[in-house]
Parts: C-alpha cells; sequence; structure tokens
C-alpha cells in the first residue's frame, strides 16, 4: 500500500485534487493507495498535549504511515516553505520507526514559477534525518491554479504524463526495497 499525503488542510486545496489523481496512478500501476489527508486531523492533535500522549483520533494516521509501502507527499508552497501543519504531522508521528527505512516521493505544487521547488528540498531533509529512502524522481507544478479545473481534474498533458511517469518508477523503487 503507497500512502498519498495532501501535505497542507487548507479546505478544496489543490493539493487534495493533485493527491486524488495520484491515488489514482499507484492503483493503475498495481498497488493500493490510502489517502492521508490532513485536512481531517482530529482538533485534539493540536493542543500541547498530544506532544506527551497522541489522542485516539490520531491512531488511523499513524498506522496509516507505519503500514505504507512508500509514501508520496503532495507539497504545496506557503511563504517559501511547505506547511507547518505538514510538519506538525511529521513531528506527531510516532520516533525513530514511522518513515526510517520508508520509500518516499515528492510533488511540489505552487502558484509560482518553481512549482514548489524550495518547499520539496526542505522536506526532503526532515525526510532524510528521519532515514526514509528518497526517490529521485521529483514533480513539480508551477501555477498550479491553471492546470486543475473546476471538478478537480488535471487538465495538462505534460503533468499527466510527468505524474503518470514518476508513479511508475515510484511503484517500481517501492517493489524492489520491498523485495
Amino acid at each position: 500500500m503507497i500512502a498519498v499525503i495532501s501535505g497542507t488542510n487548507r479546505p478544496g486545496s489543490n493539493s487534495l485534487r493533485i493527491a486524488t489523481h495520484l491515488c489514482r496512478l499507484v492503483e493503475q500501476h498495481g498497488e493500493k493507495s490510502n489517502m492521508i489527508d490532513l485536512g481531517r486531523l482530529p482538533a485534539e492533535l493540536f493542543t500541547p498535549a498530544a506532544y506527551t500522549e497522541k489522542p485516539e483520533a490520531f491512531t488511523p494516521f499513524q498506522e496509516a504511515v507505519l503500514g505504507a509501502d512508500g509514501i508520496v507527499t503532495v507539497v504545496p508552497e506557503y511563504n517559501g516553505s511547505f506547511p507547518g501543519v505538514l510538519k506538525y504531522f511529521i513531528d506527531m508521528l510516532r520516533f525513530p520507526e514511522s518513515l526510517h527505512g520508508i520509500p518516499a516521493a515528492f510533488v511540489g505544487i505552487a502558484a509560482g514559477e518553481w512549482g514548489a521547488l524550495r518547499a520539496v528540498e526542505q522536506l526532503e531533509m526532515v525526510f532524510q534525518y528521519r532515514h526514509a529512502h528518497l526517490f529521485g524522481r521529483r514533480v513539480f507544478i508551477k501555477g498550479v491554479g491553471g492546470v486543475v479545473d473546476e471538478t478537480g481534474e488535471i487538465t495538462d498533458a505534460e503533468i499527466l504524463r510527468r505524474l503518470d511517469e514518476q508513479m511508475t518508477g515510484f511503484v517500481d523503487f517501492c517493489r524492489r526495497l520491498r523485495g
């Protein structure tokens, strides 16, 4: 199973739209997918007490990460970096086992010209610190509002091709690391 993280909790986000597309691609390549929508994180996770004892409602999120054979993260760019809620989500995962040894791929999205390049590079450092296996093919989507229509479908043929190519390689990468 490959988990796909929608890297923001913003309602109606393009991250969630891209993540939904990636889940379909993962399944087209013969693997099960599991969406991790940060918009569904339990409110009680954001209390100071959650640092010492995770709320029961966080358990499905933790189990989704521990049960994944790979993780794809859709990374929106917020103020030159990735969203704080994404970092907080990673901070709340059990250490060290949650990302240790897990294959990880990234799709950066932004309204701007560079498609969240900085945000992805910064997040890769966090995943490397947690000892994930980074997949080398990243996809950056610039001007994301212009490539996703009002129904949430990706309308740019080149972006569709690049995402499919990435998922083809990532599924193979996960299978090879699984042995």
